[in-house]
């Protein structure tokens, strides 16, 4: 009988990323973005058919695509090495090289907003002579004129949704993740979308219903998000509707059948609804993943997604109405199906507070068991880990590591207050639901004292640095991958329209300089004791390479064991499959070398 080895980590890496999708008008082509190659770039598939074929060759990140509605030409919108200035680009509707359209100095950023019906308007924002607040711009591909339409002022301000007469159009303006007023602009008059932006809430995904009407979402006087409206003729806010806990995330109309489909977040996975408007009847429809990433609706009532669940990776479905569901794109993990990958538990936990912390439990299979667990506290920190499939996380798992991934405070999916808590805090409350969470897997069996490892990535890790630093005894080795190690420089050295949000996100450095100094990890030096790997990204404009410099180097200094792999044609993240492989490769022989 024929014996095979183990999955190898190629086989998990192997698997693809698909970041964005469109669908042309006719719905005979479907384009995406992807590294299906190796290196990210854009695939096309002449439907029914649905063998993909290269359709632009880029080898960069992508951040948008759409479809010229007559066919002439598709928009893209490229980076250089994960620098994140994106910049726009126009493609032959049949393929081939991308050309620049809308592009400046490869420092610049700009960023698409919306096409006009007939194709001939492309709108955008661009950080060109104004980086910090960003100006919207409208630029006519007839005569290739560019016009300025609104001066960003106060905080970064974007063009979210322009009418179909281009008559009106709706800005957001943020001053923090949880603070995102929306107003509408119509001719010299505007409009507040929401009856008071002094009061903190986020407003996002605004749509045009009819030329004088937005919907959009808010958490206006709410902990969970719902779809509201604004008449701009008679300037009035109402909400339309709800539901009970449940965060509204995205929200898409569909004007030919007069139906609104949005997607909700609850925890760790997201619910897709459909609305009719006319009777005012919610519906609940099946959804053929876990975490819902991208969703579009045509105007012959097809739905489109793209998402992931925990043992399956990026795919795009296609349905009538949400119903009976069809997988367009096969993507897989090479040699193995979902059955042989790892379902996690939903479990919860008290931290120091009493507060009840939801979590994700990756137990490995008793067969495959190492007895090792790992502590992965996710990035953002705004944000949470939910039932996404990650290549990494099944590697570890298939190796025999459990992992154990904790939604602390500041997550989001658990309503308005929870997602503030960790603004202007860092370090200390997120940190403690850490803490009690590591207890909680002690107390719980679920890993041994001697045998619990901890990585984490962007804020997840900061959040390695600071637990290594404060809580050394909990580890036996750290992975930190471009995780901000100084707060004082962190807060300096991001890109120039995030400072405006900064001092409500994490604070001001000489008001809080206590604070700050207390949370920065490199405080901490001399109890950073544990083996350590240190991944960073070389182009990377969030956590700029200089922060992990730092550390490795003071650490260094102090002759401690500490290894660094720098990349230096990636940014916030692996575009690139082989760089991708090189990571977690090196990452495995780094645990498996530190096990007893």
């Amino acid at each position: 009988m024929i014996t095979f080895p183990k999955p190898t980590v190629e086989q998990f890496f192997r698997t693809y990323v698909i970041t964005g999708f469109d669908v042309s008008p006719n719905e005979e082509r479907l384009i995406f973005s992807s590294n299906l190659d190796g290196n990210m770039n854009l695939w096309a598939m002449d439907l029914p058919d649905t063998y993909p074929y290269l359709f632009a060759h880029q080898d960069e990140s992508c951040s948008f695509i759409k479809f010229d509605p007559k066919g002439r030409y598709v928009l893209a919108g490229f980076d250089r090495d994960g620098d994140e200035n994106h910049q726009i680009y126009a493609i032959p509707y049949n393929g081939g090289m991308a050309k620049p359209i809308v592009t400046g100095d490869p420092q610049e950023k700009y960023f698409f907003t919306d096409l006009s019906d007939d194709g001939e308007r492309i709108y955008y924002m661009t950080s060109e002579e104004n980086p910090s607040f960003m100006n919207a711009r409208v630029r006519n591909l007839e005569n290739d004129s560019d016009t300025l339409l609104n001066i960003g002022e106060v905080s970064p301000t974007e063009l979210a949704a322009v009418s179909d007469d281009e008559q009106a159009f709706v800005y957001l303006r943020a001053f923090a993740n949880t603070y995102v007023t929306g107003f509408v602009k119509q001719g010299e008059e505007t409009y507040d979308l929401t009856p008071d932006p002094k009061r903190i809430h986020v407003t996002f995904d605004p749509v045009f219903v009819a030329p004088n009407t937005v919907y959009f979402i808010t958490d206006f006087e709410s902990e969970y998000n719902y779809v509201a409206k604004f008449d701009i003729n008679n300037q009035t806010f109402s909400k339309v509707l709800s539901v009970e806990h449940e965060s509204v995330e995205q929200l898409k109309f569909s004007k030919e059948k007069n139906t609104l489909y949005l997607v909700t977040e609850k925890g760790v996975t997201d619910i897709l609804y459909r609305y009719e408007m006319e009777t005012e009847k919610l519906v609940r429809l099946s959804a053929p993943v876990d975490v819902i990433e991208q969703l579009k609706v045509t105007k012959s009532g097809n739905l489109y997604i793209l998402g992931r669940s925990a043992t399956a990776p990026h795919n795009i479905f296609r349905s009538k109405f949400g119903e009976n569901w069809k997988q367009l794109t096969n993507n897989r993990v090479l040699g193995l199906s979902s059955d042989d990958m790892v379902i996690p538990e939903v479990v919860s936990y008290q931290s120091f507070d009493e507060m009840e912390i939801e979590s994700l439990l990756f137990k490995a299979k008793p067969e495959n068991d190492n007895g090792y667990t790992i502590f992965w506290p996710h990035g953002g920190p705004q944000a949470a880990e939910r039932k996404s499939f990650r290549s990494m996380f099944q590697c570890l798992l298939n190796r025999g590591y459990t992992i154990f991934a904790p939604n602390f405070r500041g997550s989001t999916g658990y309503g308005s207050s929870f997602v503030k808590l960790v603004e202007q805090d860092w370090g200390e409350g997120p940190r403690l639901d850490c803490v009690a969470g590591i207890e909680w897997l002690f107390e719980n069996g679920f890993s041994d004292r001697d045998k619990l490892f901890l990585v984490g990535g962007s804020y997840g890790g900061y959040m390695t640095l600071l637990l290594h630093g404060r809580h050394p005894e909990y580890f036996k080795a750290c992975v930190d991958i471009f995780g901000p190690s100084d707060l004082f420089t962190f807060v300096n050295s991001v890109p120039a329209h995030w400072k405006p949000i900064m001092d409500r996100w994490l604070g001001d450095p000489e008001r809080d300089k206590e604070r700050f100094e207390k949370d920065s990890p490199v405080t901490y030096l001399e109890s950073m004791t544990k083996p350590m790997l240190v991944i960073q990204g070389a182009k990377d404009p969030r956590v700029v390479k200089e922060e992990s410099d730092n550390i490795v180097a003071k650490l260094q200094e102090e002759d401690r064991d500490v290894e660094y792999l720098v990349l230096e044609d990636e940014g916030h993240g692996f575009s690139k499959k082989e760089n991708e492989i090189n990571v977690y490769k090196r990452m495995l022989d780094f645990l498996e070398k530190h096990k007893d």
